[in-house]
């Protein structure tokens, strides 16, 4: 392992040892702005941190973002770094994506071979979907303007560096809904007297089913998931009142459309057929990701230059990204880097014992840095 690599295996473990969660990295923060200050980069702190990087005279610009936050699980790793936060983790690679971001800062500000300048994004809360927003809520995009803007996120059981990605849409949009049952609660033994509200929820949980079933193509790929199901209910108390929760997923924005018109025509259907009432609240936080063509076909440019296989038309993924938000604001790309298949490295994201590649650090750098010199590339001398 050469020194280089270990400045980045030792920034990362760091990291990794001192996670925090959305809205709440300060010390994170404060770590990654010290680091870029010592590049001599130009710092600027806010909802995240914002680092520029202009060389030349060229009036071109790109942004390279990374999320920061850590998630609320126990770390179950046996590695002599885990985090020293208890219930806390890095469980899904951000402490690896500042890094290889940082990692490529450093590259990029001691070699400066590329005309332009880089606007290096470290992104607050993205388990939530309310970072990017945060930041571009507070002028972002107006007080450093980019043409484009790029983000990796690891993809563990994906062979190591393995590039992917694809124009159009490559994350799914995740909305979260409530329903509220109004129903009549009595006794046990005499259901016919009021409304059970679980029979009631029960219904509305299967034809929610129908949606995706029977509504929407079956190549639309959306998801409608009731995660709970609370009632005021007792041992001999038929419950009143019910409340189911869930999760939505969805491709396009409107299959999105198309699933919330259809459950509250499913939730007003079944209430009004047992002559109770139901209200539903339907909450898109991560809209879809969609990627731009020209961003995608530098991505696949770039990692084969950085010596990556890639594939610049993979299938969407369904799990959300709120780097969304800034692909719907200026043209990007989202893409995916392989984690590698083996031991924790090749564990699903968010799992208690899955951990960041450290093999992958030198190569998410060196790509970040071919990328910048493919989209902000030298003037050569005339």
């Amino acid at each position: 392992m050469d020194t280089c690599h270990q400045e980045l295996v030792d920034l990362r473990h760091a990291f990794h040892r001192d996670p925090e969660l959305g809205f709440q990295e300060h010390r994170t923060k404060a770590k990654v702005a010290a680091h870029l200050r010592g590049l001599g980069i130009e710092v600027h702190e806010g909802a995240g941190v914002v680092g520029v990087l202009k060389v030349g005279a060229g009036n071109r610009a790109i942004g390279l973002r990374a999320d920061m936050d850590a998630l609320p699980i126990t770390e179950k790793s046996t590695h002599d770094y885990v985090s020293a936060n208890p219930g806390i983790m890095h469980a899904c690679g951000h402490d690896g994506h500042m890094t290889m971001l940082l990692g490529a800062a450093e590259t990029l500000a001691r070699d400066r071979d590329f005309d332009g300048t880089v606007v290096f994004l470290f992104q607050p809360n993205e388990e939530h979907g309310l970072g990017a927003r945060a930041m571009i809520d507070e002028g972002v995009l107006e007080r450093f303007p980019v043409e484009e803007v790029y983000a990796i996120h690891n993809l563990p059981g994906a062979p190591l560096g393995q590039v992917s990605t694809r124009p159009g849409q490559i994350c799914a949009s995740e909305s979260l809904f409530e329903i509220e049952i109004n129903g009549k609660g009595g006794h046990a033994s005499m259901p016919h007297v009021g409304v059970d509200a679980i029979t009631v929820g029960a219904e509305m949980v299967l034809a929610l089913q129908t949606i995706v079933a029977r509504k929407l193509a079956p190549s639309a790929g959306a998801v409608v998931s009731v995660t709970e199901f609370l009632t005021d209910g007792q041992r001999n108390v038929l419950p009143g009142s019910a409340t189911l929760k869930g999760d939505v997923r969805a491709r396009l924005p409107e299959d999105r459309q198309a699933v919330e018109r259809f459950m509250l025509q499913i939730v007003e259907g079944v209430a009004a057929t047992h002559g109770i009432t139901a209200t539903m609240r339907f909450n898109t936080e991560f809209i879809e990701t969609i990627n731009a063509a020209a961003p995608v076909e530098a991505v696949v440019r770039a990692a084969r230059a950085a010596g990556l296989e890639a594939d610049g038309n993979r299938p969407p993924m369904s799990f959300s990204e709120d780097f969304a938000h800034f692909t719907a604001a200026v043209p990007g790309c989202f893409l995916l880097m392989g984690n590698g298949t083996e031991g924790a490295n090749g564990q699903p994201l968010h799992a208690a014992d899955y951990d960041f590649n450290d093999a992958l650090l030198p190569m998410g750098a060196a790509f970040w840095a071919a990328l910048v010199r493919d989209r902000l590339p030298a003037r050569q001398d005339t």
